[in-house]
């Protein structure tokens, strides 16, 4: 330590005193504690502590006591609980004050935790500290040199990518919601035979037009998209935008295979192609997912619970493989007087066995045996079991994406009420 003298400091945390070897500072656990070790001057270490006392060499910090207590028994016999009758958001604060984080804790204190923050939706984001998070419009009024020339750039990237950020970035998702829903329902109404009939043909040149303007305006919202963008190879990776490519990228392959083949042209497997083409328009529905916290969560969801899922389909799998051949044997396979013919395979046994381990039960076939029927029930009993196993996980994981989202929403409508005052 090169500011202060004496063999010893004193930590005064919230009225109580803490005295430390100067050599105990430098490898201390707490990196706020640790900081004071490479101080070289007195504005140094009041950016570290509140106030400092020369004479004494005592650092006073403003902080809970109790918490504090809480956190040295910690750095002394490794173990990180709540305080008694402390919120557990509150003493969360005092650990990220001085360093710590909730890996921190002891697992059932981070279940308390999580679900704490679950139940008032708080989330500190890697992108944003908690200091900077409660700094408020004050903070954000204090920039850097140089920062000017890309604030209007970065006011364009968060108008097209977060629709409440600003009044401008909801109008913008009112409209591009509004061309979504207006190209379903074209895509929907020219799947009608009175819209395909002949004498409609004037119909069908209105919804073309109306599917050039919408393919004009998502075209036009992703290249501005990809220009304000920080990153463009993180962009061109982000699944929405694949989405977007993969909802545009046809209308243009369609056209272009129009004007080449024509549209009364000879070669039938073109025309198989184009109306795949224009089928695919159906992915511009996924676009909402822009606009709506629900299906951001869904996606979220998938992406983090992928494990659960591979290991749900598993057990789909396993059980699918050994009931379906277990119901060929016995429906068909053994020489019982009665064989029935819609087991007469194990494929053909496997789409029974797997609308009823999903409980769905078309009807279109079903055991008559009395040792398939019973296989039947055991079959329909281990599909409850096998899918309610991870679907708990799943379930949670999905509750956590909502509050995170929603939290992140609830930050930006903080940011857009600021604007309305400002």
């Amino acid at each position: 330590m090169n500011f202060g003298r004496g063999p010893s400091v004193v930590l005064n945390v919230g009225g109580t005193r803490y005295s430390f070897s100067r050599e105990v500072l430098k490898d201390f656990p707490l990196r706020r504690v640790s900081r004071l070790h490479g101080c070289l001057s007195e504005q140094d270490v009041l950016e570290v502590c509140d106030d400092y006392d020369r004479e004494r060499n005592e650092y006073f910090f403003d902080r809970h006591s109790e918490a504090f207590g809480f956190i040295m028994l910690y750095v002394r016999h490794g173990h990180l609980r709540f305080v008694p009758h402390m919120c557990e958001l509150s003493f969360y604060n005092e650990m990220i004050y001085w360093g710590l984080e909730g890996s921190h804790l002891d697992y059932c204190c981070q279940r308390r935790l999580d679900d704490r923050m679950s139940e008032t939706c708080t989330y500190y984001s890697a992108e944003e500290p908690p200091g900077e998070a409660a700094s408020g419009p004050e903070g954000k009024g204090r920039r850097p040199p140089g920062a000017e020339g890309g604030k209007w750039l970065e006011r364009m990237r968060r108008t097209f990518e977060e629709p409440t950020s600003s009044v401008a970035a909801q109008v913008l998702a009112t409209v591009s919601i509004l061309f979504v829903i207006v190209s379903m329902v074209v895509l929907c109404a020219s799947t009608l035979p009175e819209w395909r009939a002949p004498e409609n043909r004037s119909m069908e040149e209105q919804s073309r037009i109306i599917e050039a303007i919408c393919i004009g305006w998502f075209t036009a919202e992703c290249i501005v998209r990809f220009i304000v963008s920080k990153n463009k190879c993180e962009f061109v990776r982000r699944p929405l935008n694949i989405i977007d490519l993969l909802a545009i990228t046809p209308y243009y392959i369609s056209v272009l295979m129009t004007v080449f083949t024509g549209e009364n042209s000879q070669l039938q497997r073109a025309g198989v192609t184009l109306r795949v083409l224009r089928m695919m328009r159906i992915f511009w529905v996924i676009k909402l997912a822009r606009h709506f916290i629900g299906l951001q969560t869904l996606g979220l969801t998938l992406k983090r619970c992928y494990r659960e899922m591979v290991m749900l389909l598993v057990f789909i799998c396993v059980a699918m493989a050994i009931f379906s051949a277990l119901s060929q044997l016995l429906e068909n396979g053994l020489d019982l007087g009665t064989k029935n013919k819609d087991y007469a395979s194990i494929p053909a046994a496997c789409w029974w066995v797997i609308i009823s381990m999903t409980t769905v039960g078309y009807g279109d076939m079903c055991p008559i045996t009395v040792p398939g029927r019973i296989l039947g029930g055991i079959c329909v009993v281990s599909g409850i079991v096998l899918l309610a196993l991870p679907i708990t996980f799943i379930y949670h994981s999905f509750v956590q994406c909502y509050h995170e989202l929603k939290f992140r929403s609830a930050r930006y409508s903080r940011s857009l009420s600021a604007e309305f005052l400002n």
